[in-house]
């Protein structure tokens, strides 16, 4: 009897278990029949938006810089060399690298016994030749003295010679008396002569004495040079550089000794473009004298230097480009000659111009700016001027319009944008600050103090810097690049 109810119990449970899988069937069936009956939808696809920052563009006026790079040079420099060659016997003790001289101070002075010497021979000749001139000169008085006398004997002897001639016509005289007087005036006539010869004797030697005095002059003189040669003396105020020469050493003639600088005619040489150049000139063609401001990065703080544009160079220069400017320098505290500095140029202003950041202009001379869909419109522009990240442009119709601040290959005319846009200015962020430890802040310290080329207001200030109890990381960092540390 189990066996029996087991075995009906086993067959009930098959039964439920294929009528639910029967019914599980069909219901599947159903399903995909009504999902077959139902026409097929296309879904809906949505407008793809870039979200992108722009800028507002306003026009106004500014006034560009252009920006470039050059060297800090003195206009007035000077070679300090020796005339002549010698023994230094006496040295200025201004005479060191970097020493500051005034104009007509002693630098050094040379052994000048033998330039005296040759100067007193020199002085001894020109007496010599001044006493042979004046006696020269007397002796020529006297010869024409000579000639006075001789030329009244002749006179006297021709009168007498006609005396005697009357004498004979009135037959009182006699041939014999008057061939003597014929023969003493003759006598009378050959002494002139030799008079005369001697006149132009004596002045042949006065001439010759006078070369001989202007000769003995000109000795003179160079050995008065040559004397004044043995001392060197600063022919401007500035400073030395180059100096290489100790007391009692020997110098040649022609020798380099040192180079005088003058601080206070410093100049920056810097190249431009030859677009940059034709934007500098007058409508004549001349240099404009265009504002500069140099710039000189000294451990993170700027020493500057106002002047002007003065000149340009001649010609371009074997495989250089562009044109090469001189500006003249005002006021160039803490500057020295070979300093490499930042150059900015005032530009006259330009009206009616937008500033945008640089990264808004496309390849093509173009930038991105919305319209009222905020769709992106391609606008041409006219490229002006570039300035660092930002650009100078001119065009029409885009004054109070937004435009893309950052151009990339995805964004193009007609596309769906979400603008982000950046106010007129943004807060400058506030630079980092460290708090440095005892030991730190003593080794910046005392590597600023025994820095020699540093200027003196600069020192100052990052010293004052260096005591705050927060200084700026960028001031670190930049003196502890240069500490090596």
């Amino acid at each position: 009897m189990r066996f029996l109810r087991q075995s009906l119990t086993g067959l009930f449970l098959l039964s439920l278990a294929l009528g639910g899988l029967f019914y599980a069937g069909y219901t599947l069936q159903q399903a995909i029949e009504a999902r077959m009956a139902r026409e097929a939808r296309v879904p809906q696809e949505s407008e793809r938006e870039f979200a992108v920052r722009v800028v507002r563009a306003e026009t106004g006026e500014i006034a560009p810089v252009l920006t470039s790079y050059g060297e800090i040079k003195s206009s007035r420099t000077l070679d300090i060399r020796a005339s002549v060659g010698g023994r230094v016997i006496e040295l200025s003790d201004d005479f060191v690298e970097g020493g500051r001289v005034k104009e007509g101070a002693l630098l050094l002075r040379l052994d000048p016994a033998d330039a005296q010497d040759e100067r007193d021979r020199a002085a001894s000749d020109l007496e010599d030749a001044e006493a042979e001139a004046r006696d020269a000169a007397r002796a020529l008085d006297l010869a024409r003295d000579d000639r006075a006398a001789a030329e009244e004997q002749v006179v006297l002897q021709e009168r007498a010679l006609r005396r005697q001639l009357n004498l004979r016509e009135r037959g009182v005289g006699s041939d014999a008396a008057v061939e003597s007087a014929e023969l003493a005036a003759s006598a009378a006539r050959a002494t002139v002569i030799s008079r005369r010869q001697a006149i132009a004797q004596a002045e042949a030697r006065l001439d010759n004495a006078q070369t001989r005095k202007v000769r003995a002059r000109i000795a003179l003189g160079e050995a008065e040079r040559r004397l004044a040669d043995m001392e060197l003396r600063a022919g401007f105020s500035g400073m030395l550089s180059g100096v290489t020469l100790v007391e009692g050493g020997l110098v040649s003639a022609n020798t380099l000794l040192a180079e005088l600088i003058d601080e206070s005619a410093l100049e920056v040489a810097f190249r431009v473009s030859t677009r940059d150049y034709v934007r500098l000139l007058e409508e004549d063609g001349r240099l404009r004298r265009a504002p500069v401001r140099a710039v000189l990065d000294v451990f993170g703080m700027d020493v500057t230097a106002q002047g002007q544009l003065v000149r340009d160079s001649a010609s371009v220069g074997e495989g250089q480009t562009g044109r090469l400017l001189f500006a003249r320098l005002d006021e160039a505290r803490g500057f020295k000659p070979g300093d490499f500095v930042t150059v900015e140029i005032k530009e006259p202003p330009l009206d009616g111009v937008i500033v945008l950041p640089a990264g808004a202009l496309g390849s093509a001379g173009d930038v991105l700016a919305l319209d009222s869909d905020e769709r992106l419109e391609r606008v041409e522009v006219e490229l002006l001027r570039r300035q660092g990240d930002e650009i100078v442009i001119r065009a029409e119709n885009l004054a109070g319009r937004d435009v893309v601040a950052d151009r990339t290959p995805l964004l193009g005319p007609g596309i769906k944008v979400r603008p982000l846009r950046t106010g007129p200015t943004e807060a400058a962020t506030e630079p980092e600050m460290l708090e440095l430890s005892e030991e730190r802040r003593a080794r910046l310290v005392a590597f600023i103090e025994g820095n020699r080329q540093m200027p003196e207001s600069v020192k100052s200030r990052i010293l004052a810097e260096l005591a705050q109890s927060k200084v700026p990381a960028e001031t670190v960092s930049r003196i502890e690049a240069r500490m090596g540390g």
